[in-house]
C-alpha cells in the first residue's frame, strides 16, 4: 500500500512467488525409485508366504527367488540401502550440511554398492531367467558399477573431489536402471513385442545401456557443485573438516 500524488490510497500488485518445478532428472528418479519399490514389495508378498510355508512357486520366474532366498535378497537389500542411502548423498544442498557425516555414509554406501553387485553376479548369473543375454548384461554392468564404487572411493581417499563425484555418479545411474529394467519389460510384454522370458535379455542391455549413456551426458552438460571444482578440490577444505 502506498500513499499518491494526490493523497489517495494506492495498492502495490505483488507478484505472487512462482512456485519452484522439480528438475526433470529428479522426477525422472523418483518414477524409477518408486518403480523399485513397488516391485520389492511383489517379491516380499509372493515369496514370504513359500518361505514361511516352505513351499515353491510353480512357475519358474518366482521359484529362483524361494529356492535361492540368501543370493537374491542379499541382492535386493544392499541394493535397496545403497539407492536409498545415495539419494542422501548426491544432493549438494544435503552433502554440504556435514562432510564428515556424508563420508561416514559414504563408506557404508560403499559396501552396500559392492554386495549388490557381486550379489547380482551371484544370483543373476547362474539363475538367469532371461538366459544368457540377461546372464551378460548382469555381469558386464555389475562389473561396471563395482569398478565406478572402487575408483569413486579411490578418488575420496586421494582428496580428488570431482572425480569421485563424477565416479559415484555414474554408479549410482548404474543401479538405478533396476527400474527401466522393470519398465521395460513391461512395455514389451504390454505391445506384445515379446514374452515374459524373452524380454529380459533385451530389457536389461538397453536400459543399463540408457543409463550409463545418459550418466555420461549428464555430467558433461550439467555445472558441478562448488566443492568438485578444482580449484575447492586442490586446498583439500573438505578433506580437513571433520578430522
Amino acid at each position: 500500500m502506498v500513499n499518491g500524488l494526490d493523497g489517495s490510497t494506492q495498492f502495490e500488485q505483488v507478484a505472487a512467488p512462482v512456485p519452484r518445478r522439480r528438475p526433470p532428472v529428479a522426477v525422472v528418479i523418483a518414477l524409477l525409485v518408486a518403480t523399485i519399490a513397488v516391485f520389492i514389495v511383489i517379491r516380499l508378498v509372493t515369496d514370504v508366504p513359500h518361505l514361511v510355508q516352505r513351499t515353491v512357486p510353480d512357475d519358474d520366474y518366482n521359484r529362483r527367488y524361494v529356492e535361492h532366498p540368501w543370493q537374491a535378497y542379499l541382492h535386493i537389500v544392499a541394493g535397496a540401502g545403497f539407492l536409498g542411502g545415495a539419494l542422501l548423498q548426491l544432493p549438494y544442498r544435503i552433502r554440504r550440511g556435514s562432510y564428515a557425516a556424508h563420508r561416514r555414509r559414504g563408506r557404508v554406501l560403499v559396501v552396500l554398492g559392492a554386495v549388490t553387485a557381486i550379489f547380482a553376479v551371484a544370483f543373476g548369473l547362474p539363475f538367469a531367467f532371461g538366459g544368457r543375454g540377461e546372464a551378460t548384461a548382469t555381469l558386464v554392468f555389475s562389473a561396471w558399477m563395482l569398478a565406478c564404487l572402487l575408483l569413486g572411493f579411490r578418488a575420496a581417499r586421494r582428496r580428488g573431489f570431482a572425480a569421485h563425484r563424477r565416479w559415484m555418479v555414474r554408479s549410482f545411474a548404474t543401479a538405478l536402471a533396476v527400474g527401466s529394467i522393470r519398465l521395460w519389460i513391461g512395455l514389451f510384454q504390454a505391445t506384445g513385442l515379446l514374452d515374459l522370458r524373452s524380454s529380459f535379455a533385451p530389457a536389461f542391455w538397453i536400459a543399463f545401456t540408457m543409463h550409463v549413456a545418459f550418466a555420461e551426458v549428464w555430467l558433461r552438460t550439467t555445472r558441478p557443485p562448488p566443492e568438485a571444482t578444482p580449484s575447492l578440490s586442490a586446498t583439500g577444505l573438505h578433506g580437513r573438516e571433520g578430522r
